[in-house]
Order: structure tokens, then C-alpha cells, then sequence
């Protein structure tokens, strides 16, 4: 048997066939959100084999696997979640000229398949850089069950990373920072009548309209952090309500999304929230999502600009670089997947922009490493 781990694991030496493989592999494992146990096996199996990985911790389904260490250089981590979500697909995983088709090609096994490469095939770059990869479950899902928060909560040493790279779809391009999001759930209290004298009861529906209102009237509120804009908005995005097609109805809900900058703290923007009901309905906070800076200018992240990323931009959506906040560690959103794929059906992601992300990566790996 070969002791050459790469041959092992049946690579070849073009990188994008190369990446076509592993970025195949990993679609053709089932991996819908809670149900990642298939997918962590495969990986552990896999990183098992490999004899330049570092003993794997487990926590659930996720893994965290160390790449190297005591180098001198600085503490990274490549960051990626391996569920999916579930959609439709006409086919089996395939390749369409420049597209990779299968669930999840884009949301995130696409970074899955850079990090994975970047381990088996460009180990040498990683040689001056302290680093870790962290692949992690139920991301799609709520908050609460997102297992990236008992990894770093049982995790001591990820703690230490001075750079979490999440390995997000961007288009190659890099999203800094994270709009927090709070859902609340807002609920309208009547009486019941029948239709015909509505003035012997007190519509619910009726009662959220001034607040629908304002809404529709509410802007953006834009701030400027690191010369990059962010927008706080607030949207009214379900409704439930009515007994009946001939009854005032006695109850209303509505859910509101509130999406809010890096400069706001969770509880600030829970305030916010409650001076626009202004004691008009009671509130329940149903996912409560903190935001996260975007350190445009630590040294880590410049090097990344400066590997060649195609972009850079405020991440106006929530991601997980707000969980490493949480804990201290400064972290950004860079991908190679489709940002417009991600959950579609016939989902694809780009094999070109798979194999610029694999050069963006290595530059800045070899950059940051170099005076190791």
C-alpha cells in the first residue's frame, strides 16, 4: 500500500478535476439540516485516513480538526457547515460545462471542498500558519441548535484563533461583518363578534394596522463602520389571524424581522423593537441573533484583501462570524460558492470560481505564513 496519503485517497494532480472530485463526493452525501451524521462519518473517515491531519475532536456532528501547529506563524481557522438545505433537484450530482450540480454545490460544500483540498493536496502552504478546520452542523437551522455554539463553547484551544475565516457563498468576494437579526413575535389581543356588528367585539387585525403602517413607511437606517454601510431594516414577514370568514377575529400575529447594524448590541435592538410596538401588542422574542464588526483593518483580513478576493462588502445578512464575536475571535466571510445559488433548486456552483478560490486561499495562507 502506498504511504502517499493523496494517492491513497484517489487525487489527481489537476486542481480542478481535483476539486470537481472532492466538491462531487461531498454533494453525494445527504446532509439536510439534523441530519449530518452520514456526512460527519464520511469526513472522519476520510480525515482518518490522512496523515497530515492532527488527532480529530468530535461534538455531535461536527468536527474540529487541527492542521498544524506550533509553526510560529499566526491561528487560523477555515470555517464551514455541513448541512444543506432541503431542495429539489433534477438529477444526480453532475457537471454542466463550468457548473457542478447537487444540493448544497454552492451553500457551503463548495468551501467544504477548498478546505478539504487545501489539507490533502496544499499542505506545504499551510506550514506557517498555525491552523484548524472546523466543520460544523445545523447551521440552516435555529439558532439554538446550530452546533457551532457547543463547539466553541467545549472547544478551548479554537478559542485562541486569532481569524476565523467562514467559508460562506460569496462569489469569491469578502463579506465583512454581520447585521444581527431578532425575530419577534408580535401578537394582538381582541374580542370576538359576528361580522355583521363588529361593534360588539374588537378586531385584532384591525388593531395591527397603524404598526403595518409604519412599517411600510420605515426606511433604512444606514451606519458607516470601517467605510463600509450598513442598513437596519424591519419587516413585517408573517401573519396569522381569524376565526372565521364571518367573525371579528380576537387574535393577530405577526412576525418581525429586525435586522440591525454592528453598532447596535442585541439589546439595544430588542429596545428598538419595543419603542416601535410601543405597547401596542406583547412581544415574544422568538431567535435572538447578535451582530458582528467587520475588523476591516486587522492585519489578517488585509492580507486576505490582498490575496486577490474579488471584492470586499458589508454583509448585510447574519452569519456565524457573529457566534465567533460572541467569544472573542475576530472573523470574516469569504466563499467561492454562487451567493445567488444558495438554496435553489438545482443548486450549482462555479468550477472556475472553485479554482480561484483555491488560489485566493493559498496566497493567503503562503502570505501570512511567510515570516513564520
Amino acid at each position: 500500500m502506498t504511504s502517499d496519503p493523496r494517492e491513497r485517497l484517489g487525487v489527481t494532480s489537476d486542481p480542478r478535476e481535483r476539486l470537481a472530485s472532492t466538491l462531487s463526493w461531498l454533494c453525494a452525501i445527504p446532509s439536510f439540516t439534523g441530519e449530518e451524521g452520514p456526512i460527519a462519518d464520511a469526513l472522519c473517515e476520510r480525515l482518518g485516513r490522512s496523515e497530515l491531519a492532527g488527532p480529530l475532536r468530535r461534538f455531535g456532528h461536527s468536527l474540529v480538526v487541527p492542521v498544524s501547529r506550533n509553526t510560529g506563524g499566526p491561528r487560523v481557522a477555515l470555517v464551514g457547515h455541513t448541512d444543506v438545505v432541503r431542495t429539489l433537484h433534477d438529477g444526480p450530482v453532475r457537471i454542466e460545462g463550468d457548473r457542478l450540480y447537487g444540493p448544497g454545490a454552492s451553500d457551503m460544500k463548495s468551501g467544504l471542498a477548498l478546505m478539504l483540498d487545501a489539507l490533502e493536496n496544499d499542505r506545504g502552504a499551510c506550514d506557517g500558519v498555525d491552523l484548524t478546520l472546523v466543520f460544523y452542523a445545523r447551521e440552516e437551522g435555529p439558532y439554538l441548535e446550530n452546533e457551532l455554539g457547543p463547539v466553541l463553547e467545549g472547544d478551548l484551544e479554537l478559542r485562541d484563533v486569532e481569524l476565523a475565516v467562514c467559508l460562506e457563498p460569496s462569489d469569491n468576494r469578502m463579506s465583512l461583518g454581520a447585521s444581527g437579526s431578532i425575530h419577534a413575535e408580535v401578537r394582538f389581543s381582541g374580542r370576538t363578534a359576528h361580522s355583521a356588528r363588529p361593534w360588539q367585539g374588537e378586531n385584532a387585525i384591525h388593531k395591527a394596522g397603524s404598526l403595518l403602517v409604519e412599517l411600510s413607511e420605515r426606511g433604512p437606517r444606514e451606519s458607516t463602520i470601517d467605510d463600509l454601510v450598513y442598513r437596519t431594516v424591519t419587516s413585517a414577514t408573517l401573519a396569522e389571524g381569524g376565526r372565521g370568514r364571518n367573525v371579528v377575529p380576537d387574535a393577530f400575529t405577526l412576525n418581525l424581522n429586525h435586522r440591525f447594524a454592528p453598532d447596535t448590541t442585541l439589546a439595544r435592538a430588542q429596545a428598538d423593537i419595543e419603542a416601535l410596538v410601543g405597547g401596542r401588542a406583547e412581544i415574544e422574542w422568538r431567535d435572538l441573533s447578535p451582530a458582528a464588526p467587520p475588523h476591516a483593518h486587522h492585519p489578517l483580513v488585509v492580507a486576505l484583501r490582498e490575496s486577490g478576493v474579488a471584492g470586499v462588502e458589508p454583509k448585510q445578512a447574519w452569519t456565524d462570524v457573529a457566534r465567533f464575536a460572541a467569544h472573542g475571535i475576530k472573523a470574516v466571510n469569504w466563499g467561492p460558492g454562487v451567493n445567488a445559488q444558495a438554496h435553489q433548486r438545482n443548486e450549482w456552483t462555479s468550477l472556475d470560481g472553485l479554482v480561484l478560490g483555491r488560489a485566493i486561499l493559498l496566497r493567503w495562507l503562503e502570505r501570512i505564513g511567510g515570516s513564520a
